[in-house]
């Protein structure tokens, strides 16, 4: 029988969530070794270096991973999407193991909400290294409940490391009111040492482009695949808003390949979040998309992509467009 997303209402346990915290599978071979600085950008090479030091010193627990002048226990890889920030975060959880906790920051914070802050402070403090991949404060309850968690988690001596896009003293601008939270924001970035990647998108280097929209019968061919789904682009949309992003991993599970009928842009801010999130569950499982309607590079309308969340919707696009390019 021919799998389908629209109508799953997947569920996890307290447990369980605590378990899936891992490298998805994309990053499941992901190591130091196999992160391949470009040699245009010294940054990536010294980027690796840093991370590799940091894991090593984080293995032993009680002892911070780094401490910089400023006091921060925790490292914070900053920079565009494609440089290999998610790669190197994983490389860190492998060479730990099952003393690292590995997860997207809405997975974090769904964690919290399922057992209860103490709880969930108690499951992460058993870890010696808490990687926070895509860590970004979208809206003022986020930043709190984020900046009490990990300061409680570092004064256990737990290390931290994470990925964003942007500064961690300029998280949340461009989405609420930050300066009115600038204090837990600059609290949370008390707690890390900085270190910035440069280079283009990776997933982008050589002839890679978005390809043109498949015809809708080879949309539908999808459909014939064991693993493959095909769904119309509206009703997938619509559907997202019924399921918990943190529930996405396994909302697409099972699917290989993901066939969309009549894409088009978005409507609105908070359906294209969702969208971004969908979209880093199925790069993270390798999923192919096969596409009619319009180009997968207009999902997201120009006003969408000169706005605060323009770096999630640029991300976002060069996965959709790896997706598609997949054979």
């Amino acid at each position: 029988m021919t799998p389908e997303l629209v109508g799953r209402r997947p569920t996890l346990t307290p447990s369980a969530l605590v378990d899936q915290l891992v490298p998805p599978p994309h990053f499941a071979d992901a190591a130091f070794d196999t992160y391949l600085p470009d040699p245009d950008y010294p940054s990536q090479a010294a980027a690796r270096e840093r991370t590799r030091d940091f894991a090593t010193r984080s293995v032993r627990r009680g002892i911070p991973g780094l401490r910089p002048t400023s006091g921060g226990t925790g490292l914070y890889l900053d920079g565009g999407y494609g440089v290999g920030k998610t790669h190197l975060l994983a490389a860190a959880a492998h060479a730990i193991g099952a003393r690292a906790a590995f997860g997207t920051f809405v997975e974090y914070t769904h964690l919290v909400g399922a057992l209860g802050f103490a709880a969930a402070r108690g499951e992460l403090s058993r870890f010696a290294l808490v990687c926070i991949d895509e860590f970004e404060l979208d809206d003022p309850g986020d930043t709190l409940l984020m900046a009490r968690l990990m300061r409680e988690l570092t004064d256990a001596g737990v290390a931290v490391a994470a990925t964003s896009n942007t500064l961690p003293d300029s998280l949340g601008e461009g989405r609420f009111a930050a300066e009115d939270f600038r204090r837990e924001i600059q609290a949370v970035a008390s707690l890390f040492t900085v270190v910035t990647i440069d280079g283009p998108d990776y997933r982008h280097r050589g002839d890679l482009r978005a390809p043109e929209p498949a015809a809708p019968a080879l949309v539908e061919k999808v459909g014939g695949d064991p693993s493959g789904a095909v769904e119309d682009w509206a009703a997938l949309v619509d559907d997202l808003w019924h399921v918990h992003p943190s529930r996405y991993g396994a909302y697409v599970a099972g699917i290989a390949t993901l066939g969309l009928r009549d894409v088009a842009p978005l409507a609105d801010q908070a359906q294209a979040l969702r969208v971004v999130a969908l979209v880093d569950r199925l790069y993270d499982r390798d999923v192919r998309i096969v596409a009619s309607g319009a180009p997968l590079d207009q999902v997201f309308p120009e006003d969408m992509l000169r706005g605060g969340y323009r770096k999630k919707y640029f991300r976002a696009l060069s996965r959709l467009t790896a997706m598609a390019a997949r054979e």
